[in-house]
């Protein structure tokens, strides 16, 4: 890790750990009338173990990036930035057990939201019971958004269902004899990776793509050759995974052994990890999946978050890293703009309110959201051509043309 501040190495520690410290100042530094009044503590439940503990450490790593940063230029409206981390082990019982303790036993300033439509909504319940603003990095599912919040706002582009929106309009858009006919679809049991593969696998079959394997599988599935060998039996044109990583892997390593050459392989979350390639041996050449980030963009904040990520953890950001910084971005300039960082009911109305009505400039691109918290905006679409990562959707953003036919497993 790169050398920091004596302040910084604190903050950043303290998350590390998982566990609240208390504030030190420099000595012999008169600290400002913000300062004079503490930290502005946030909350934060995060499966940092569990079933998405991957994706769960990458929305970490981002919000500490973006403390470090709001640290490093005096903090929030003058007081530092202090993350308070609990580990909800990837279970909807512990999540909102967590955000009750953050709220009413340590009395934070204000929460962030968890990974996974199936966290964010027993978290977001908890959080809008006490009145509380909640920006989440991760929760993409229709049924977030079917629940009723006032406070909830998703910091991202696009929810599950218009991940794939690019990737529909170019297979529809593609002459008669090119267009693929059938496709095969596998998802994971739960709201955001179903999201993904279904919001794709409606728009195909409304353009009269036929759907000719749909299976869903639990979380704690290991072994997918019985999936593997249902979708070579149908011999689909297009092959899409509403995953998570492990078993993105899982899926691509199963496809692959049983010889499944699709003309198109589209898996959502995994193959946007670092951690992909290797994982799946080789065999992720033409691998495509919807993303909302890109190390490359020139988005606000977007080369200092690639920058100050890579000197705090030594390798290079992820979109989970991204989402989570995003989340601070817009909660940084709700405070701003609301000129209050507190739980009381007059500060919190506030910061929903500007959270409701503006447009932020975000590492991710500009983000607005629509009365129920959904962003409106729409997802790239990547995919590993040469080996690197690509932007091949839309056009205006694409650092390389989409290759389709994929290059056989």
């Amino acid at each position: 890790m790169a050398r920091v501040s004596k302040g910084l190495a604190i903050i950043s520690l303290c998350a590390l750990a998982l566990t609240a410290c208390a504030k030190t100042d420099e000595p012999g530094a008169a600290p400002s009338p913000g300062q004079q009044r503490g930290p502005v503590r946030i909350g934060v439940s995060l499966p940092l173990t569990g079933d998405f503990s991957e994706p769960g450490k990458g929305i970490q790593e981002g919000y500490q990036v973006w403390a470090d940063r709001v640290n490093a230029k005096g903090g929030l409206l003058g007081r530092k930035v202090e993350l308070i981390f609990r580990d909800d082990a990837s279970d909807p019982n512990r999540v909102s057990s967590d955000y009750e303790s953050l709220i009413t036993q340590d009395k934070v300033d204000l929460v962030f939201g968890p990974f996974s439509s199936r966290l964010v909504i027993p978290a977001a319940k908890v959080a809008e019971s006490y009145g509380m603003l909640f920006v989440e990095p991760a929760g993409a599912a229709a049924e977030v958004f079917e629940q009723g919040f006032k406070r909830l706002f998703y910091a991202a582009p696009a929810i599950a269902g218009d991940h794939y929106d690019y990737l529909s309009d170019y297979l529809t858009q593609l002459p008669a004899d090119q267009r693929p006919k059938t496709a095969a679809y596998a998802s994971l049991d739960d709201p955001f990776a179903q999201g993904t593969a279904y919001g794709l696998r409606d728009k195909l079959a409304a353009a009269g793509i036929k759907t000719v394997v749909d299976e869903v599988y639990p979380p704690e599935t290991t072994d997918f050759a019985p999936i593997a060998a249902k979708i070579a039996a149908a011999k689909p044109d297009l092959v899409v995974g509403g995953t998570q990583f492990e078993d993105s892997v899982g899926l691509v390593r199963a496809l692959q052994e049983l010889k499944v050459q699709p003309k198109l392989a589209a898996f959502s979350t995994g193959p946007t990890l670092a951690e992909f390639p290797a994982a799946v041996k080789g065999a992720a050449e033409h691998v495509i999946s919807p993303v909302g980030w890109s190390a490359t963009a020139t988005f606000t904040g977007n080369q200092d978050l690639v920058k100050r990520y890579k000197e705090m953890f030594g390798g290079d950001a992820n979109e989970d890293a991204a989402n989570g910084y995003t989340v601070g971005q817009i909660v940084e300039a709700a405070v701003a703009a609301a000129q209050c960082a507190d739980p009381s009911k007059e500060c919190q109305d506030k910061l929903t309110a500007h959270i409701g009505q503006a447009t932020f400039d975000t590492v991710v691109g500009p983000l607005s959201f629509d009365d129920k918290g959904r962003p409106e905006q729409a997802h790239m679409i990547q995919q590993y051509v040469n080996g690197k990562v690509e932007i091949v959707l839309p056009e205006q953003a694409k650092t390389a043309g989409i290759v389709y036919p994929k290059k056989p497993w």
